[in-house]
């Protein structure tokens, strides 16, 4: 993998994986939501090193560890050294869960991931602008700033997250984005959950704001029980990669050609 720079834009290409470019596409493989578990003795090393022959680019949607403990995210770390391409990604709501978010962070960062977080990055000609994002709502069931201080606090973090994710496809200049998120922009891609926590799951202002790029993909994960694929009212194809979700490959990853 590439070594991240500390610009907010930056060109990188991938390590020689095959004939994967066919047509002049990238292929790219997508999951989230691994929940590495300290104790869990749960290695993705080999589906690392497979997807390295697969694809040419790794995108991770989050909840790389279950608990945000730094030994998860070191454990992480090492998984990822036998992956040969490059990886690009964003943290989830348990990557935070301890506390330790600036820890785990500089830890995934020196394994040499791409962690956006209100960034983007070009890799081969396909620019990746991603934020963790957060919940709301969707539609006309959207949580609006109203009442009480902790409700205001809730949307204003929802809308900070959309804004970050406007900064990053700004920064975006190659014909192909795809959008890297944790917390869904459309409620079809969380069908399959539980109604009652849709609002905990994602947002349609991300999606409001996906719609104003020219983004060619969209990937997320967290909703487990969801469905893979869906689109934002614009028409950009979204597709929930969590790890748990039945995706056309067969396999906890998906596969998609930008």
């Amino acid at each position: 993998m590439k070594n991240p720079t500390e610009t907010k834009s930056e060109t990188a290409k991938p390590e020689a994986s095959g004939t994967k470019k066919a047509n002049g596409k990238l292929k790219i493989a997508a999951m989230g939501d691994l929940h590495i578990k300290e104790h869990g003795g749960n290695s993705y090393k080999e589906l690392f090193s497979e997807i390295s022959q697969a694809a040419d680019i790794l995108v991770l949607t989050g909840d790389l560890t279950d608990l945000g403990k730094p030994k998860e995210a070191e454990m992480l770390a090492a998984d990822l050294r036998s992956c040969s391409i490059p990886v690009v990604g964003v943290l989830g709501n348990h990557d935070y869960e301890c506390g330790h978010v600036d820890e785990v962070t500089a830890i995934i960062k020196d394994a040499g991931m791409h962690l956006l977080e209100g960034q983007a990055v070009e890799i081969n000609g396909v620019g990746f602008a991603g934020v963790k994002g957060f919940a709301g709502g969707f539609g006309r069931h959207m949580l609006g700033s109203f009442g009480e201080p902790a409700i205001k606090a809730m949307v204003a973090e929802s809308v900070e997250e959309t804004m970050r994710l406007e900064n990053a496809l700004r920064q975006v200049r190659s014909e192909r984005a795809m959008v890297v998120l944790h917390y869904a922009p459309i409620v079809e891609t969380v069908e399959g959950e539980p109604k009652e926590i849709y609002c905990f799951l994602g947002s349609s202002r991300l999606a409001e704001t996906i719609d104003r790029f020219p983004v060619s993909a969209v990937v997320h994960g967290h909703a487990h029980r969801g469905k893979y694929a869906g689109k934002t009212p614009g028409g950009a194809p979204v597709y929930n990669v969590a790890s748990h979700v039945e995706k056309p490959t067969g396999k906890p990853y998906a596969l998609i050609e930008l």
